[in-house]
């Protein structure tokens, strides 16, 4: 019997018959090496002078590196403080300050000068503006989109219900509008805090396709943090019922041994090839599935493919 046929996750605390690794040890297929070439030190530096934020930095994405070393990075814009205490993401929490009025000018030159043919914008959660940040996100879509041509991603918060922000991100036609599930709903509050609502979650994918069809819509998980086949496989189902056609499936990495949610289980390749299948024939367009999978990372691929 595979791990995949187990209704319940895994907790080991040392080898057992199934093989898998204790959460608490890191297993060789989630070493990486380091790039080479200065590739790195040129993005890295190119981010510094014009003062932008990465979620590859403030979330210490295992990817950052191979990323920096291609030219290019998943853009954070409205700072890199946090309004939401999400129990598993390394972005600071605290009160933010007010949005930058030049960035999506800064972040066109940076996209500009990387030579970028799809962008990728995210941002922390602003549950301090009244709009979530929306009309800086639709600014910071149109000046990218101007200077450079490219296609343009958005990985948003949930705006917390508020119809009339999302709309306002919509109305900038990105072409990719991916917004994270992240867990299955027994996980919810625990992963994603509070404020977070699932159905919300499958609502908001839900609104962009009605509103705008040419979009292509976008979600991801974590998978390691307790959830089981079964859930996993409902909320895949809800996510094509909500009109949502990429996918991404990553291992959930611990980004403090303390601070944040502990890893239940390491899934190996093998399984996340297996879901990645599983998902396919269920109806997504595309899905990346992998231990260093996450939402942007390859998404130009992703997009480009489609």
């Amino acid at each position: 019997m595979s791990s995949l046929d187990l209704e319940l996750p895994i907790i080991t605390g040392a080898h057992g018959s199934s093989g898998e690794l204790p959460a608490r040890r890191l297993p060789r297929w989630l070493k990486r090496n380091v790039p080479k070439g200065n590739a790195n030190h040129f993005t890295a530096k190119l981010l510094s002078e014009l003062g932008l934020e990465t979620v590859c930095d403030n979330a210490r994405c295992p990817n950052r590196m191979e990323c920096y070393s291609q030219k290019t990075a998943t853009f954070m814009i409205l700072g890199n403080v946090c309004t939401r205490p999400c129990g598993f993401c390394a972005v600071s929490r605290g009160r933010p300050v007010a949005p930058e009025s030049d960035e999506p000018e800064r972040l066109a030159e940076a996209a500009f000068r990387l030579g970028l043919r799809h962008v990728v914008i995210t941002s922390v959660t602003r549950d301090d503006l009244p709009d979530g940040g929306a009309e800086h996100f639709y600014r910071c879509v149109t000046a990218v989109r101007a200077r450079t041509g490219a296609s343009i991603e958005v990985l948003t918060p949930d705006f917390v219900d508020n119809s009339q922000a999302l709309e306002r991100v919509v109305s900038a036609a990105p072409e990719v509008f991916n917004h994270n599930t992240e867990t299955v709903p027994r996980l919810y509050r625990k992963v994603r805090g509070a404020k977070s609502d699932y159905r919300w979650t499958l609502e908001l994918l839900r609104r962009v396709k009605e509103s705008n069809r040419e979009i292509k819509t976008k979600s991801g998980l974590m998978l390691g943090l307790g959830e089981t086949r079964t859930e996993l496989f409902d909320v895949l189902a809800d996510l094509l019922d909500h009109g949502c056609e990429f996918l991404t499936l990553g291992q959930y990495l611990q980004p403090d041994p303390v601070k944040y949610i502990p890893v239940v289980r390491y899934l190996p390749p093998e399984e996340f090839a297996e879901l990645g299948r599983s998902a396919k024939s269920m109806g997504f367009r595309k899905v990346a599935s992998g231990p260093f999978v996450r939402s942007s990372y390859h998404a130009r691929d992703m997009a480009e493919t489609y």
